[in-house]
C-alpha cells in the first residue's frame, strides 16, 4: 500500500488517513493554501463559461460538471465576488465552451481580472452568439454547451448555478486543455 499523508489544517503533514469514525473538527484557522493544492491534485478539463446581454462576459473554469441525462443538466460554481455570478443571475443563462489543448492561451486570457469588460473583452476571440441565449461560444472549442439556468445552491463563497442544456455541440478533434497542480496541461489523445 502507498504512504499517504495529509495536510493538517494548521499546515503539519500527517501520515495517512483519519481513523474511521474519526469526526473533523472545525477549525477558523483553516489551511486554504493547503485546500488549493489538494483539490490541485484532481485533474479537471478548462472551460470559459459565458455569458450575453447588452454587457457579455466570460471567465475561465474548471468547476463544470455533467449533472444528469435526463433531463440534461450541468452545473458550473462561480465564486460570488466574481462578475460571473451576477451577469449569469442577470442573464438566467450560461454557455459553456469546453478548450482544445491548442486554445491554452485563451484559458489564461479568460483567467486574467485585467481584461477588459463587457462586449470589448471578446474583440481579440473568435466566437459567436449561441443560437438560444445570445452567449458567446469560442469557435474551435473542443464542445460547447448553451444553458437556461435552473436553480442556484449556496456553496460558501460560490453559487452552485445548475443549468438546463438548450443546445449542444463538438468538435472531432480530441487533444484537451486540462489544469493540474496549479498549471494547465495538453492530454493528445490517440486517434483510433
Amino acid at each position: 500500500m502507498a504512504d499517504t499523508h495529509r495536510t493538517s489544517p494548521t499546515g503539519l503533514a500527517t501520515p495517512g488517513p483519519p481513523a474511521p469514525g474519526a469526526v473533523a473538527r472545525r477549525n477558523t484557522d483553516f489551511d486554504h493554501k493547503g485546500m488549493r493544492r489538494v483539490f490541485g491534485r484532481f485533474t479537471t478539463g478548462v472551460t470559459v463559461v459565458t455569458t450575453g446581454g447588452a454587457t457579455p462576459h466570460g471567465m475561465t473554469a474548471n468547476s463544470f460538471t455533467s449533472v444528469s441525462l435526463s433531463p440534461p443538466l450541468v452545473l458550473i460554481c462561480v465564486l460570488r465576488e466574481a462578475a460571473m455570478h451576477e451577469a449569469v443571475l442577470d442573464q438566467k443563462s450560461f454557455a459553456v465552451s469546453v478548450l482544445s489543448e491548442r486554445q491554452r492561451e485563451l484559458a489564461g486570457y479568460f483567467a486574467d481580472r485585467r481584461r477588459p469588460r463587457g462586449l470589448q473583452q471578446f474583440a481579440p476571440v473568435t466566437w459567436a452568439p449561441g443560437a438560444r441565449t445570445g452567449s458567446p461560444l469560442i469557435t474551435d472549442a473542443l464542445a460547447w454547451l448553451e444553458c437556461s439556468l435552473t436553480a442556484t445552491y449556496d456553496g460558501g463563497d460560490h453559487s452552485i448555478f445548475l443549468g438546463e442544456v438548450l443546445d449542444m455541440g463538438l468538435r472531432d478533434e480530441h487533444d484537451a486543455l486540462l489544469f493540474y497542480d496549479g498549471a494547465f496541461h495538453g492530454l493528445r489523445a490517440e486517434r483510433t
